[in-house]
């Protein structure tokens, strides 16, 4: 197997401000954009070639990618004028692909960081002879997936996206947002509309007598959909929790890049990373974070599971735990934002205007 569809036309908007200049699998994640540790994996697992499906801002994605070659894959593009949906969009990118009815395509989300054995994988689907294989991982809240239960064999039951009630709750296996295709499959797929394959290609071939094949492999798995989750992947990759050959660093408790100015006594841990011509001032802590290019962190301030935009600037002082900074904001001294809190590119939050009394 050496083809693969990458798809990444998503607009990213649960995660805003965070992909308003920035579309959500080109968000810098341990020092690269996000999608570079998904394509350095594929090329790791023999992918050669590598079709990305691209929407939102698609103008990014080949300055910085090229033909791949950097990557050690045969990267192409393929732009959708309007959303496809996940079907539509693998349709769409078909047209590139040069296998075979019968050859086995890897298509995987832009949004998912996972320690997938993705060799694994296309070796299960070739030997249970299927027409779509799934990876499946098991959640303790699978409300907000797709759930898809197997029988002992791997075999694909039924479909249920997203459950609304506790009766549709049947199982804990999800679909984990990577799949292997026989090639024939994805020519069935209409062209020209939007087609979801959780919702009509997979029930309709599964209906039809189609084989469908789960692999259930509870290895790491992340879905990138909010600001914590990508702090998160971020920081464990950082760490070594999944491995990625594009980290561009040693694992451990801080990536600092190039360019970077970090004062003598400033506390860096938890897996953050501080982007090239950042800097952080005498005093500060920053513990799990995404500081981006640029980005200023002035002296004794707090910061920790947050990301700060490229070229914003957090005051002396302040507190940030688990806020959002867009790109060029600029927090002033001596304010404190909790949990949740968003700042929107470019905006200007005076001096000492929000503070948490100990009681609230």
């Amino acid at each position: 197997m050496t083809e693969a569809i990458l798809l990444v036309g998503g607009q990213g908007t649960r995660l805003r401000p965070v992909t308003v200049n920035t579309p959500k699998p080109m968000v810098p994640t341990a020092g690269v954009p996000f999608l570079a540790h998904q394509i350095a994996r594929a090329a790791a697992a023999g992918v050669t070639h590598i079709v990305m499906a691209t929407c939102y801002l698609a103008e990014v994605f080949e300055p910085y990618f090229g033909d791949g070659s950097d990557f050690g894959v045969h990267l192409e593009y393929v732009v959708e004028d309007e959303p496809l949906g996940t079907g539509g969009a693998i349709r769409n990118a078909a047209q590139l692909l040069t296998g075979g009815p019968d050859s086995s395509v890897l298509v995987f989300n832009g949004d998912i960081l996972t320690g997938l054995d993705i060799a694994g994988l296309v070796e299960s689907h070739k030997a249970a002879d299927a027409d779509v294989s799934l990876h499946l991982v098991r959640v303790d809240d699978p409300r907000a997936f797709g759930l898809v239960p197997t029988d002992p064999d791997g075999r694909v039951l039924a479909f249920t996206e997203k459950p609304q009630t506790p009766e549709e709750i049947i199982t804990d296996q999800i679909n984990a947002g990577c799949y292997v295709f026989r090639r024939s499959v994805i020519d069935s797929i209409p062209v020209g509309r939007p087609v979801s394959v959780e919702r009509e290609t997979f029930p309709g071939l599964l209906a039809s007598g189609g084989r469908l094949h789960g692999v259930t492999e509870n290895t790491y798995w992340m879905d990138l959909g909010k600001p914590e989750a990508i702090i998160q992947a971020s920081a464990d990759l950082v760490r070594g929790v999944v491995p990625s050959p594009a980290v561009p660093g040693r694992r451990g408790e801080s990536l600092v890049l190039p360019g970077a100015q970090v004062a003598a006594g400033v506390k860096l841990s938890g897996g953050t990373v501080v982007g090239a011509g950042a800097r952080i001032e005498a005093g500060a802590v920053v513990d799990g974070c995404i500081v981006l290019d640029g980005a200023v962190i002035e002296a004794d301030a707090q910061v920790g599971a947050s990301l700060i935009g490229a070229g914003a600037s957090v005051g002396a002082r302040t507190v940030l735990d688990g806020a959002v900074i867009g790109d060029g904001a600029v927090v002033g001294a001596d304010n404190e934002l909790r949990a949740g809190a968003r700042v929107w590119c470019g905006a200007r939050l005076p001096a000492a205007a929000i503070r948490f009394s100990p009681d609230a």
